[in-house]
């Protein structure tokens, strides 16, 4: 009787101890462990000639080794990526696979070794003629599929001004035509940031570009370029101390930006 009882009681106590199980993994799979890195982090550079020979492409690889060096040191609350992987968004021809470099190139690197990276990987004798976001973005999807990178936050940051290249009747810069939807199932969370561009094309791309929750973020060039002001990036203070341009970079590119549904 006194079996029979236990084992009653057994019974009773199982459906209690389940859910308290599954709640205690659901919270675990979703806080993940503390300070440990989820992120993969994609960059494109535009290497097309209309950018290229603009005043804003020296400015933006002087930002960018900055950027790389703040996320993989962590400084200033920064997300540390686990992955990175840094290409180009120009081509000789529309659909041009493109070479992705991983993070190691930029791991335990200086911002001036970054720099001479970045120019080794970029040289400004190499011009292309298109800039194709499209097959940067099917990159990305392959990438991120074949790196077993799916469901982990993507932070995909565009180096441009934002103005693709097509053929045909529809025009050279017609945004309807970006594709985004190839990356809609890697995860719940992707910002697919663009930097120095303009505010009419940052509006375009804000509001023609089809997608269903990803989020974009757009950020004109007079802006970047104020981010080495003595005001923000104060001479004379180590690194880790800038408060001031750690502040600029959240404010100004890593701004936590809402979805936006566009049909």
């Amino acid at each position: 009787m006194i079996r029979k009882s236990v084992r009653w009681s057994l019974l009773l106590l199982f459906p209690i101890w389940l859910a308290t199980w599954s709640m205690s993994g659901c919270w675990s799979l979703q806080s993940g462990e503390p300070g440990k890195p989820r992120m993969a982090m994609f960059i494109g550079v535009d290497v097309s000639g209309s950018f290229m020979k603009s005043k804003s492409y020296d400015d933006s690889l002087d930002f960018l080794a900055y950027y790389i060096y703040v996320h993989l040191k962590g400084l200033g609350g920064a997300e540390v990526p686990k992955n990175l992987f840094v290409g180009s968004l120009g081509g000789r021809t529309l659909k041009e696979a493109k070479t992705f470099y991983p993070i190691q190139e930029f791991e335990d690197k200086s911002i001036d070794e970054i720099r001479t990276t970045l120019n080794t990987m970029f040289p400004k004798m190499k011009v292309n003629p298109l800039t194709d976001f499209n097959s940067f973005f099917e990159q990305v999807a392959a990438t991120v599929r074949n790196k077993n990178l799916v469901l982990k936050p993507l932070n995909i940051i565009l180096i441009s001004d934002g103005m693709p290249d097509f053929s045909g009747s529809y025009g050279s810069h017609n945004y309807r035509r970006i594709k985004m939807d190839q990356m809609e199932a890697l995860s719940r969370n992707i910002t697919v940031r663009l930097l120095y561009t303009d505010a009419v094309t940052g509006q375009a791309w804000q509001n023609k570009i089809k997608r269903q929750r990803i989020r974009v973020w757009t950020q004109d060039a007079a802006v970047m370029q104020s981010w080495k002001e003595p005001k923000i990036l104060v001479p004379g203070v180590p690194m880790d101390q800038q408060d001031k341009f750690f502040s600029w970079i959240k404010d100004n590119v890593d701004f936590n930006v809402r979805a936006h549904r566009v049909d």
